[in-house]
């Protein structure tokens, strides 16, 4: 239990540090930013290993949790006749079951909007600049020279670069594919039919928007408040969480000592605040900057 809580606590600060790139790297460097770190995050072999232990470390908390409280529960069926609580446990270490429970649900939800379009259901699209250039062409009747725009659509590629992938024709109005798209992010030129590239998904503009951005010409989320509040309501559950799970690691693990245990108390509170603080401060900002 403490193991596997010391490890998803240093899954938070890094979780974290890219989660902050939505509210501080704004416009097209803020987007890119974004998805060249959940691109990242996904092909690393690390990180996937670091992922995929994660996900199994989260299972093994709640099911060790829950497991736990059944016990504890199945050693004393019935309460005391005297019982104040109060006077020897916090809130947080009283219910640490509940707490941990709704965490799990939130991160059940959390991955579903986010993850499972991202890696399974393949829904996120891929990161499009649309740019408008201006060119000139004379006119072959009179030689007069005339300046038209023509609307060209980028694909960020893992390369770095931005490559056309279509354009609106000045003269018919219609768009011209240059590329097809196959898997979901590789890029064929469709003249050669060879693979030229392979695109980032903009998870940056999937996320904005469901927290109440309109960006790249998609919906809002129309219930973009209430995923806020319930986010910014599972960041307050997770603190109480922190508050009694951060220092009873360390205890559980036999690493206490009376020299340490007030800087682990004082690191464990602060972080247990710091940390969901800062994560309720995203889709705030995200929010209220729509």
């Amino acid at each position: 239990m403490a193991l596997t809580g010391l490890f998803l606590i240093a899954f938070l600060v890094g979780h974290l540090l890219g989660n902050l790139q939505l509210i501080t790297k704004t416009g097209e460097e803020g987007r890119r930013a974004f998805n060249e770190y959940a691109y990242f995050m996904g092909h690393n072999i690390f990180i996937k290993i670091m992922a995929y232990t994660t996900y199994i470390s989260i299972l093994a908390h709640a099911c060790i949790g829950l497991y736990l409280a059944v016990q504890n529960k199945k050693a004393r069926p019935k309460n005391y006749a005297y019982n104040k609580p109060g006077t020897n446990s916090s809130t947080a270490s009283r219910n640490m079951a509940i707490l941990g429970t709704i965490i799990l649900v939130f991160i059940c939800t959390h991955m579903a909007n986010f993850w499972y379009k991202q890696k399974v259901a393949e829904t996120v699209p891929l990161h499009v600049l649309h740019k408008e250039i201006t060119e000139q062409q004379q006119n072959p009747m009179t030689g007069q020279v005339m300046e038209q725009k023509i609307g060209i659509n980028y694909v960020l590629t893992t390369k770095g670069d931005y490559m056309p992938k279509s354009y609106k024709d000045p003269n018919s109005g219609q768009d011209v594919e240059l590329m097809d798209i196959k898997d979901g992010t590789h890029l064929y030129d469709k003249k050669a039919e060879i693979q030229v590239g392979e695109g980032y998904r903009d998870l940056h503009t999937v996320v904005m928007n469901f927290f109440g951005q309109s960006e790249q010409g998609q919906p809002t989320n129309e219930y973009a408040l209430w995923a806020v509040i319930l986010y910014v309501v599972s960041m307050f559950v997770l603190m109480f969480h922190l508050w009694h799970g951060f220092a009873s690691a360390f205890q559980s693990l036999g690493l206490n000592h009376r020299k340490y245990n007030g800087l682990i108390r004082f690191l464990g509170q602060a972080f247990s605040i710091v940390v969901p603080l800062a994560f309720a401060i995203i889709p705030v900002m995200i929010y209220l900057n729509r």
